[in-house]
């Protein structure tokens, strides 16, 4: 797959060399600004935990380029799955009963974890398609803050607790709203949570 023309080899090149190594990104996703890390390394996401001030026991939710990907994340994708993300208008996180693949300290109690797909958005699908893991993707912000609704509303705080932060869409300054929530159950059930 070709290279998004909208931001620069570099910029994609060094976003997922930090991933690699452990540490921690700013990125723009499909939906808000995110603080992401390698979905895989419990010590990357106790990274971001901390930079959020966050409860570990409030879980983070992670992305990956395609609907193929979930299912190396669970044993079985509710079929209903497929039909909501496809159906839905706008980026749709979903969390999934069972998932496994993940580092432990990314899912809920119950074994259950948040998961989106970013197929429409360039940067974030180019990032994981390449980084071939989920990454984590929640908002940019200290928790209890007001999510970013573009790139001028990071804190500094944020801007100087990431390894790096990603240069593409900095300048773009529409408002940008995080994505909408189904919690599923194994039974193909689901419910609204936003």
């Amino acid at each position: 797959m070709e290279v998004d023309e909208r931001y620069e080899r570099e910029d994609l090149a060094e976003a997922l060399r930090v991933l690699e190594a452990g540490g921690v990104i700013l990125y723009p996703t499909d939906t808000i600004w995110g603080i992401g890390c390698d979905a895989t390394n419990e010590e990357a996401v106790r990274k971001v935990f901390e930079l959020k001030h966050r409860a570990s026991a409030k879980a983070l939710i992670s992305i990956v380029d395609s609907s193929a990907k979930l299912q190396g994340l669970m044993a079985e994708v509710p079929e209903i799955a497929y039909d909501l993300i496809e159906a839905s208008p706008t980026p749709l996180t979903v969390i999934y009963p069972g998932v496994h693949g993940l580092a432990p300290n990314l899912l809920a109690e119950d074994g259950s974890a948040g998961i989106r797909v970013v197929e429409r958005e360039p940067f974030c699908r180019d990032l994981c398609l390449r980084f071939k893991k989920p990454i984590v993707s929640t908002s940019a912000n200290v928790s209890g803050a007001p999510s970013p609704a573009h790139f001028g509303e990071i804190s500094q705080e944020i801007l100087e607790g990431v390894d790096y932060v990603v240069k593409y869409r900095q300048g773009d300054r529409r408002p940008a709203t995080a994505s909408s929530i189904i919690k599923l159950e194994v039974d193909g059930q689901f419910k609204v949570l936003r």
